[in-house]
């Protein structure tokens, strides 16, 4: 039961004072799931962040359920998860209830734009992060800027990127023998 309750006020610190959603959590998921507590790897939290990405759902929650999953099982992902969501249903209650009172004033229009700005610098920080980790050769290079350039310039579905990036994935591993 201890452990339990340890995995949920883990994931409802994380979801209660990062701000910006699943990729901005990244950081602060890797220093606190796999620096401190030593529950996953930093290949595993990449993993579950790809899966996650893949499967209907918010990123962080998914990869709350999939690390709660590991260690406890089952009831370990619906700790992980509830910890995750309740801050954000708490915060989001609060807000919704007042802030069609207090949207208008320039202190909260620009608290915000501030929050803004340093969720951008997080996703900026993840991204370098995550490519300091995974880009290592002349063919993951390439995928990552193809990826990018598809992100970016067509309206392609991220989801039929990451499909066809696996599949390149599969076919140069099975090609250098690997798979």
């Amino acid at each position: 039961m201890k452990e339990l309750w340890e995995l949920f006020i883990v994931f409802m610190r994380m979801g209660a004072f990062t701000f910006g959603g699943g990729y901005a959590m990244l950081p602060i998921i890797q220093q606190e799931i796999v620096e401190k507590r030593g529950w996953a790897t930093n290949e595993e939290v990449m993993d579950y962040y790809a899966i996650g990405q893949m499967t209907p759902g918010i990123i962080a929650v998914n990869t709350a359920t999939f690390i709660g999953y590991k260690l406890r099982g089952v009831v370990g992902g619906i700790v992980a998860t509830a910890g995750m969501v309740a801050p954000s249903l708490v915060i989001i209650t609060i807000i919704a209830a007042f802030f069609k009172n207090f949207a208008h004033y320039p202190l909260v229009q620009h608290a915000f734009g501030g929050i803004r700005l340093v969720v951008i610098a997080l996703i900026i920080q993840t991204v370098y992060s995550m490519a300091k980790k995974t880009v290592k050769d002349k063919i993951t290079i390439a995928l990552f800027v193809v990826g990018f350039i598809l992100l970016v310039l067509t309206p392609l579905s991220p989801v039929w990127i990451i499909v066809c990036a696996a599949l390149i994935g599969l076919l140069v591993s099975r090609k250098k023998g690997v798979a």
